[in-house]
């Protein structure tokens, strides 16, 4: 029998996250990437906003180096798999080659909220909605 954990990141934090919905009893983890707040230079207001969201969410909360704290969780948990959904960002691609060297991972799709083939400016929310609006209110 599969013992899951369900990873939730900051590109689908909504309670129909695709992996919560699949995996409704499994243990979820959410780990502020320490990394990635310093390099993009978050702030205190996106941080707040990110929380907020959390708490709406059925997961532990964390913080430090992503791959790390979601091994510890696997180990404390006696998981053989991680379950999240699919992101644009190199770096979730990164922690995710990390994460299959050694368990299990299924990568769930999202539905996008809309689609688009250029690029966006993913640090910013407004840089992000500035082009989403064009699709989004057609």
């Amino acid at each position: 029998m599969v013992t899951p954990i369900v990873w939730v990141h900051g590109d689908c934090l909504s309670p129909q996250n695709p992996a919560l919905q699949q995996y409704p009893d499994a243990p979820a983890i959410w780990v502020w990437d320490d990394v990635l707040i310093k390099e993009w230079q978050l702030s205190l207001k996106r941080l707040t906003f990110v929380y907020e969201c959390l708490l709406e969410l059925p997961v532990v909360i964390r913080r430090g180096d992503v791959a790390q704290e979601i091994f510890a969780f696997v180990k404390e948990h006696n998981a053989d798999k991680i379950v999240t959904v699919n992101s644009p960002s190199p770096r979730f691609n990164d922690i995710c080659d990390q994460l299959k060297r050694f368990v299990e991972l299924e990568v769930l799709e999202v539905e996008p909220f809309f689609y688009y083939e250029g690029y966006i400016d993913l640090k910013r929310f407004s840089r992000y909605w500035k082009v989403a609006e064009k699709y989004v209110f057609d």
